[in-house]
């Protein structure tokens, strides 16, 4: 056993309490059977805030320039799941409460019946912590929560993460942590040795592969003993399925579009079928702690994972392994539409009842501005580029994040993961591509099932499906 596999399962059996649903980063969730155990939270130190006086301006609605805030004192309630890393919300609380006068106090939720039963009352907190995407829009924000589209913060947003917040037209959410992907993660040293290029289509990535076997290498590592984790090849494809079809989203929730029947959407199912002969041996037992050890000591060339797993093998490995990792979107069939499928963090929404709304705009304001991103990434380094356009990551930010994912931004070639878009998610999703990845069933078949699992969904959801 090598000597971070001891030290990995005591890390990861400390976050099994960990939930999911569209989120990133070690401080968010992520969704249900979609990823592995959220990563620890991973510290490094920040350089210290620069002592300044609070200066007024004209309206908290105005965009301050960095360090000039507003100063007035006031205390605002947060209610945030209970097995969230708060290492960066803290770090961005003390700074509030140091340049705007805002103290957050926080409270916790087991589940979500808490939440709801909190909005139906009336008795909710000042800032709420919840996902983006397609569950927000279930818990009807018009009634719950304040509208943001006129804020000019809101301009900073990327219009990725702008598209998960916005119901009906109506902005309502701020990042509350970074991105994250399901993408390849690959070990340099590997392709240096074999003098390799990062592939731009998926036929290139297989002759990759091929040539890291040749080699006497593992090409693809599967850690198929973690179920969830099997899925993220198929989620992780979403990109190439939305830049073939635009209307898949939307056609597949009236229960048009089909998995089986779609060409793009059929490939991500057969991609497991091509990766099949580069697996390594044992790969059934094979769980995701095994799997990050795998590919930090290089010991296989390829994973396919959210990139959570960066600060994992960071908290385990340190600096100089986690930058022998790069990362890469799941390749498609075009060279020159090579884009990442991307997990938005979850938001901070402001209560619709609160009697302190101007506080609560000034703290999301806050919130993104730059002193306060680089207070969270200086407690949690970023799994992925954070949502707000023309923000630097910090110079000690992982190699995969700021240097390859961060050009994916850049070039505006990012897609939101599927189930942000729609609540439509078969239950048995993770169960099929354990199949699949076993060699137990083929693309077209685990295709159609999953066709039926989610039209289940969709009943129960009552959407008219045939």
């Amino acid at each position: 056993m090598k000597k971070g596999k001891k030290m990995i399962a005591l890390t990861l059996a400390s976050m099994m309490a960990a939930t999911s649903l569209a989120a990133c980063s070690g401080s968010s969730k992520t969704a249900p059977e979609t990823t592995a155990p959220a990563a620890p939270a991973t510290e490094a130190s920040t350089k210290a805030a620069e002592e300044s006086k609070p200066a007024e301006t004209e309206a908290a609605e105005t965009e301050k320039k960095e360090g000039e805030w507003e100063y007035k004192e006031a205390t605002l309630s947060l209610l945030i799941d209970n097995n969230v890393s708060l290492d960066g919300l803290n770090a961005v609380c003390d700074l509030a409460k140091e340049k705007l006068g805002i103290t957050v106090e926080i409270e916790y939720k087991v589940d979500d019946s808490v939440l709801k039963t909190r909005l139906a009352s009336g008795e909710m907190t000042d800032l709420l912590v919840y996902n983006s995407g397609s569950l927000l829009d279930a818990l009807n924000p018009s009634e719950y929560f304040i509208d943001l589209t006129d804020q000019p913060f809101t301009e900073k947003y990327d219009d990725t993460y702008k598209d998960s917040v916005t119901v009906n037209g109506v902005i309502y959410g701020v990042p509350f942590a970074s991105t994250q992907a399901g993408a390849v993660m690959y070990y340099k040293p590997i392709y240096e040795e074999l003098g390799l290029k990062v592939p731009d289509t998926w036929d290139e990535f297989i002759s990759n592969c091929e040539k890291i076997k040749e080699a006497g290498h593992t090409a693809y590592i599967s850690s198929t003993a973690k179920k969830s984790m099997t899925q993220v090849l198929f989620l992780g494809d979403h990109y190439n399925v939305v830049a073939a079809n635009p209307d898949f989203v939307s056609e597949f929730e009236k229960g048009n579009a089909k998995y089986a029947s779609d060409p793009a959407a059929l490939k991500s199912w057969e991609k497991y079928e091509d990766v099949l002969p580069f697996l390594q041996e044992g790969h059934t037992a094979t769980t995701y702690d095994e799997a990050c050890d795998m590919l930090a000591n290089g010991d296989g060339a390829h994973w396919i994972s959210l990139t959570q797993a960066l600060s994992n093998i960071y908290s385990l490995y340190g600096e100089e392994a986690v930058n022998k990792i790069g990362v890469f979107g799941v390749p498609g069939d075009k060279a020159d539409d090579h884009g990442l499928t991307v997990w938005m963090p979850n938001s901070l929404y402001g209560s619709l009842n609160s009697e302190k709304k101007d506080d609560i705009l000034r703290f999301m304001e806050f919130y993104i501005s730059d002193e306060a991103l680089n207070a969270y990434a200086g407690a949690i380094l970023p799994d992925g580029p954070y949502c707000i356009k023309g923000y630097s990551l910090p110079e000690n930010s992982y190699d995969g994040v700021k240097n390859d994912m961060q050009a994916y931004f850049d070039s505006n070639k990012t897609k939101v993961a599927m189930e942000f878009q729609t609540a439509v998610k078969g239950a048995n999703c993770s169960t099929i591509t354990q199949s699949l990845i076993s060699g137990l069933t083929t693309g077209k078949d685990a295709a159609a099932e999953y066709d039926e699992d989610c039209k289940l969904q969709a009943l129960q959801l009552g959407l008219d499906w045939k």
